[in-house]
C-alpha cells in the first residue's frame, strides 16, 4: 500500500458511513473503515480520533459559522449576521452535490444513540461558536447567546428540510425560510 494516497480523510468518511449503513455502527470497526478505504488504521487516526468522529468534521462547520458572522455586514443585527453565516454554510457545506450524502448521514446518525449525543454535543459546539464570534462583533450576552441559539434552531430546521432527497431549494433559502418562521413564532408569543 502507498505511504500517501490522496482524500484519504474524504475516502474514510465515505468507507465509513457506506459500512454504518450496512453492518450498522456498533458492527463496524476502525480497522474496516480503514481497509474499505484503501487505508491503514494508523491513516484512520491520522485524520479521527474514533470512530465516531469521522462523520462529524472536526471544527469545519464552527469555522465557517464564525467566519460567516465576522464577514457579515457592519450594520447586520445578530439574527442577520446568524443569516449571513448560514448562507456561507450552505455555499461551502451544504451544496447540491452533498445532499445525497448528508441524508444518508442524517438517518445513520438517527439509528444510533451514541452518534445521536455526539450530534448534540456538536450542536451544543456550534451554538457556543455562533455566540463567541457575535460577541467579537460587539453584541453583547445575553444577546449574544439568544441570537445563537435561535441560530442553531434555524439551523437544524434548515438542514432537516434540505436533507430531504424530494426537496430543491437550497440551504441558504431553506435557512431563511426557517428564520422567517421563528420570527414570526417569537414575533406571536
Amino acid at each position: 500500500m502507498a505511504r500517501w494516497q490522496p482524500h484519504a480523510p474524504e475516502r474514510l468518511v465515505v468507507a465509513a458511513l457506506d459500512l454504518f449503513e450496512e453492518r450498522g455502527y456498533e458492527n463496524t470497526t476502525v480497522i474496516e473503515i480503514a481497509e474499505r478505504a484503501g487505508l491503514t488504521k494508523s491513516t484512520f487516526f491520522r485524520h479521527f480520533p474514533d470512530k465516531r468522529e469521522v462523520l462529524f468534521g472536526g471544527d469545519a462547520m464552527a469555522g465557517l459559522l464564525a467566519g460567516g458572522i465576522a464577514d457579515a455586514p457592519a450594520t447586520a443585527t445578530p439574527l442577520e449576521a446568524v443569516s449571513h453565516a448560514l448562507d456561507a454554510v450552505g455555499q461551502a457545506a451544504f451544496t447540491p452535490e452533498r445532499r445525497e450524502f448528508s441524508a444518508r448521514r442524517r438517518a445513520v446518525i438517527a439509528a444510533n444513540p451514541e452518534l445521536r449525543e455526539r450530534e448534540a454535543l456538536k450542536g451544543l459546539g456550534l451554538t457556543a461558536a455562533m455566540a463567541e464570534a457575535l460577541e467579537r462583533r460587539g453584541v453583547p450576552d445575553p444577546a449574544s447567546r439568544v441570537a445563537a441559539q435561535l441560530g442553531a434552531l434555524v439551523m437544524t430546521l434548515a438542514y432537516e428540510r434540505w436533507c430531504d432527497p424530494a426537496e430543491e431549494t437550497d440551504f441558504g433559502e431553506a435557512a431563511r425560510q426557517a428564520l422567517r418562521q421563528v420570527r414570526a413564532a417569537t414575533a406571536a408569543s
